[in-house]
C-alpha cells in the first residue's frame, strides 16, 4: 500500500461505496481524511469508525458555499490540503425521450457542477504546494451507452474538465486524473435491479464478474500518492476489459 503520511485528503461522496472504500484506505495508508456527504449519519459513523485522523462534514456538491466550508473543513483536520477526490454522483437509468429537463439538470449538478466547484474550491489550498485531484467519471464516460444519456453526459465531461484542469493546474504542481469504473458492486449499480439482472451485466464482462469498490480505491490511492508523480491529465480504466472491444 503507498503510504501516504502527512496527507490530508478530502473525499466527497466519501460516506459509503467506492468513496467510502477509498477513505478507508487512505486512512490506512496514513492520511488525514475528510468526509464529505450529504448522508450525515451514515457518513458520521463511517468517519468515526475509521478514527481519530478521519472526520465528516455535510457537504452538498452543487454549492459552492458547501464546497468552500468543507474545504476549510479539511484544511483545518489536516493541516493542509493535498488530496481532492471528487466522487459523489448520482445515476439514473433512461432514455432521452424518457428523462426530463429537470432530471437531466439534476444529473449535471451532481456529477459535472459538483466536480467543477470541487476543483474551484480546493485549488487555493493547493495551489504551490503539489497534490492530486482524483476525478471519479465511469466507463460511460468513454463509450456510448443506451438508456443513460444525461448519465453519460455528465461522466464524458467530468473526463473532458479532467484534461482542461491538468493543463491549467499542472504549473501550479496539481495533479489532475480521472477514473472510469465499469460495473461495481454499489448501492447505486444494484439501484432497481433484480439479482438475475446484477448476474447478465457481469456475465458480459471478459473476468465474468462484478467490480468491487476496493478495486477502485486502489486506484484511487495510487493516483492520490507520490507514486503517480508523473501522470496527469489521463484517464484510468477499472472495468473487467468492459470496453476493451
Amino acid at each position: 500500500m503507498e503510504k501516504m503520511l502527512g496527507k490530508s485528503a478530502l473525499i466527497s461522496g466519501g460516506a459509503r461505496g467506492i468513496g467510502g472504500t477509498a477513505a478507508r484506505l487512505l486512512v490506512e495508508a496514513g492520511a488525514k481524511v475528510v468526509i464529505g456527504d450529504v448522508l450525515e449519519d451514515v457518513g458520521r459513523k463511517h468517519a468515526a469508525d475509521l478514527g481519530p485522523t478521519a472526520s465528516f462534514v455535510h457537504l452538498d456538491v452543487t454549492s459552492e458555499a458547501s464546497w468552500q466550508k468543507a474545504v476549510a473543513h479539511a484544511v483545518a483536520h489536516g493541516g493542509g490540503l493535498n488530496v481532492l477526490v471528487n466522487n459523489a454522483g448520482i445515476f439514473r437509468r433512461g432514455g432521452i425521450a424518457d428523462t426530463t429537463p429537470e432530471q437531466y439538470m439534476q444529473m449535471v449538478n451532481v456529477n459535472q457542477l459538483g466536480v467543477f466547484l470541487g476543483m474551484r474550491a480546493a485549488l487555493p489550498a493547493m495551489r504551490g504546494k503539489g497534490g492530486a485531484i482524483v476525478n471519479i467519471s465511469s466507463t460511460s464516460g468513454m463509450v456510448g451507452s443506451s438508456n443513460s444519456c444525461a448519465y453519460s453526459a455528465t461522466k464524458f465531461a467530468v473526463r473532458g474538465m479532467t484534461k482542461s484542469a491538468a493543463l491549467e493546474f499542472g504549473p501550479l504542481g496539481v495533479r489532475v486524473n480521472s477514473v472510469h469504473p465499469g460495473n461495481v458492486d454499489t448501492d447505486m449499480s444494484r439501484a432497481g435491479l433484480t439479482p438475475e439482472i446484477v448476474q447478465s451485466m457481469a456475465s458480459r464482462i471478459p473476468l465474468r464478474r462484478q467490480g468491487q469498490p476496493g478495486e477502485v480505491a486502489e486506484l484511487i490511492l495510487w493516483l492520490a500518492s507520490d507514486a503517480s508523480s508523473f501522470c496527469t491529465g489521463s484517464e484510468f480504466v477499472v472495468d473487467g476489459g468492459l470496453i476493451a472491444g
